[in-house]
């Protein structure tokens, strides 16, 4: 089934109204047409089966069928990526949505080839770059929630908010005695839960700097190795979130993962 985006503002009442780009994707190049069922993401976690009422140029009129909410993945992701240069950035943010990342944070660090020359404004607008990347891909896999994308921090800046995770990890090229699976079944013994949340850090290429590695690990994240083989820092980014979005979820019910959900008829919360 064909699936569009409408923000949660816009999805609150009987019918849900398509305006700009995705009402022309909807009737130019897809040519819906009146009767034909379609789905709705709003990105905070609810899904709109919808029959489509009217098909004009500038808008596509929906009436709400069946309202469906899915409750967040039990584990909530932080991917904290090492800016790499080219496009690498824009297939990294789709592959991490698509494999149920809740935030992603670009970030700077010394063997980042991209610089912005410290411009708030040039951070900004690279998370709003690349926020419409996320946005195709809930699409494209049907999730339910959009995955925030923070604007561009130097490393040395995140880690000074002093978050905490669960499990706080570190790719690294370096020699490491532990890896990712490992990681989180010492933490399950520990603790005798899963973790709710996560924050894995992913080096550019030629890796974080020895000083950096320090002071990742000064403030309590684990260096993980991803195997024998080097791997681009996108490989790498999606090879983390591979693995850990399968432990996470492995052996668990599909109700305990977050789908299938509660829903309500005719537009009515569930």
């Amino acid at each position: 089934m064909r699936r569009f985006y409408a923000p949660p503002e816009l999805c609150l009442a009987a019918r849900i109204e398509l305006t700009g780009s995705e009402a022309h994707h909807a009737a130019r190049v897809l040519r819906v047409q009146p009767g034909e069922t379609v789905r709705v993401l709003d990105g905070a976690g609810h899904v709109f089966t919808c029959d489509i009422e009217t098909v004009a140029r500038d808008g596509v009129s929906l009436r709400i069928r069946q309202k469906t909410f899915c409750p967040r993945l039990p584990c909530q992701i932080t991917l904290l990526q090492a800016i790499p240069k080219g496009k690498a950035m824009d297939y990294i943010v789709q592959k991490a949505t698509e494999l149920g990342a809740a935030r992603i944070v670009p970030i700077l660090s010394a063997r980042t080839v991209v610089a912005l020359d410290g411009r708030i404004q040039a951070a900004t607008d690279k998370a709003d770059k690349l926020r419409p990347i996320a946005l195709e891909a809930i699409k494209q896999c049907g999730s339910p929630w959009l995955p925030r994308i923070e604007p561009v921090a130097r490393l040395e800046e995140f880690l000074a908010r002093q978050e905490t995770f669960d499990l706080p990890l570190v790719a690294s090229l370096a020699e490491a005695h532990h890896d990712l699976r490992g990681q989180l079944r010492s933490f399950t013994a520990k603790q005798q839960r899963m973790p709710a949340t996560a924050g894995i850090w992913i080096g550019p290429e030629g890796d974080f700097s020895p000083e950096e590695m320090t002071l990742l690990q000064a403030h309590g994240y684990r260096p993980i190795t991803l195997g024998r083989l080097i791997l681009r820092s996108d490989t790498a980014a999606i090879a983390s979130l591979a693995v850990l979005n399968y432990e996470l979820q492995r052996g668990q019910p599909p109700e305990a993962t977050g789908w299938p959900s509660r829903t309500g008829p005719g537009g009515e919360p569930a």
